[in-house]
């Protein structure tokens, strides 16, 4: 039973995550882009603010349907596996984000994902 709250609890929190973000990005699509324009307006990444926003947001809203629907599977008692790949893209997503913001030379906001990777990455081994 622990084993079973632990993974059911772990999904729904990445499925609440990467919804909500992935969502945000897509409902809020110019404030999103006009944040990040002028986040990475002094850095490599200036002159790709549009498609790596377009890349960020295809990663969480997947990252973010797998776990949920992982948490689903898990809830009714099948296999972990979405929930995994979920996981998966969530370590992915998040990657991707520490990379921009260590980029942008935003360390106190990179700082703030190793929480979120190191969820995901203990999300990976209970998955497995």
């Amino acid at each position: 039973m622990g084993l079973w709250a632990m993974q059911l609890f772990t999904a729904a929190f990445l499925a609440v995550l990467f919804l909500q973000s992935g969502l945000d990005k897509i409902f809020d699509r110019e404030g999103n882009l006009e944040w990040l324009t002028g986040h990475f307006s002094k850095s490599a990444l200036a002159d790709f603010v549009v498609p790596m926003l377009r890349v960020i947001t295809f990663i969480e809203v997947v990252a973010g349907v797998l776990s949920a629907l992982g948490a689903f599977v898990i809830f009714v008692g099948g296999s972990a596996f979405p929930a995994f790949c979920g996981a998966l893209m969530a370590a992915l997503a998040l990657l991707m984000l520490f990379f921009g913001q260590r980029v942008a030379k935003d360390y106190a906001g990179a700082a703030v994902l190793v929480n979120y990777f190191l969820l995901a990455l203990v999300a990976l081994y209970l998955f497995r």
